[in-house]
């Protein structure tokens, strides 16, 4: 996307909201109840909500926390390439660090990317 096209705003959040939500939708063939996602200066942050996958319900069940957390510290390590290209797609920045953490209760999901320069 040309610079002088480029999404701001309102209008950048809710891309961002859609793609990153999208590819972890594809990746897990499971999507967040609901995400959000927003930027400021430099930083750009997507929260997702009840994002955990039936089989992670099901291990949460029988006592698998710290195996989701593998799981999803490996997923998150797979989808990276995937993530930071979307974001600087839609910013037209390079993401220059890329951190993600989950909880279980709730069933919260934060990745965070840092960019080259703010927006």
């Amino acid at each position: 996307m040309e610079a002088a096209n480029r999404l701001r705003g309102s209008d950048l959040n809710a891309a961002l909201t859609k793609a990153l939500a999208g590819i972890r939708t594809d990746h897990l063939d499971s999507g967040p109840a609901s995400t959000i996602a927003f930027h400021r200066g430099n930083v750009v942050v997507a929260v997702m909500h009840n994002a955990l996958t039936k089989t992670e319900k099901a291990l949460v069940q029988n006592g698998g926390r710290r195996d989701i957390s593998e799981f999803r510290r490996l997923s998150r390590w797979a989808m990276e390439p995937d993530l930071r290209a979307a974001v600087e797609r839609l910013t037209g920045r390079t993401v220059v660090a890329f951190l993600g953490a989950d909880q279980l209760e709730p069933d919260v999901e934060a990745e965070i990317f840092i960019l080259d320069a703010p927006l």
